[in-house]
């Protein structure tokens, strides 16, 4: 199951053979936004041609401008500046201490 997804705590990619209802499922369970889709030209593996978390996102070279597209805005890579970040981590952390 690892190779054929990945999750951040934005949201996550998986791969584009996952049916819409399984999608929804895991979406739910999860929290956090999921698509469907691929990397490196094509490829279903997602754990082999990208690794991500909050802030940045890595991938191969084979990875298309659609692909990229779509990592970045399921990632929310581009809202991801850590004073953001931070700040949102801070106040969750003041909230919970309250």
């Amino acid at each position: 199951m690892g190779s054929y997804c990945k999750f951040t705590n934005q949201g996550g990619l998986v791969c584009g053979s996952t049916s819409v209802e399984d999608l929804d499922e895991l979406s739910s369970l999860l929290q956090v936004p999921l698509v469907a889709g691929t990397i490196n030209r094509g490829s279903e593996v997602i754990g082999a041609g990208l690794t991500a978390n909050d802030w940045i996102a890595f991938c191969g070279l084979d990875t298309t401008s659609t692909e990229l597209q779509v990592i970045e805005s399921v990632f929310k890579l581009r809202d991801a500046k850590p004073s953001n970040i931070v700040n949102e981590m801070r106040s969750s952390l003041i909230d919970a201490m309250m």
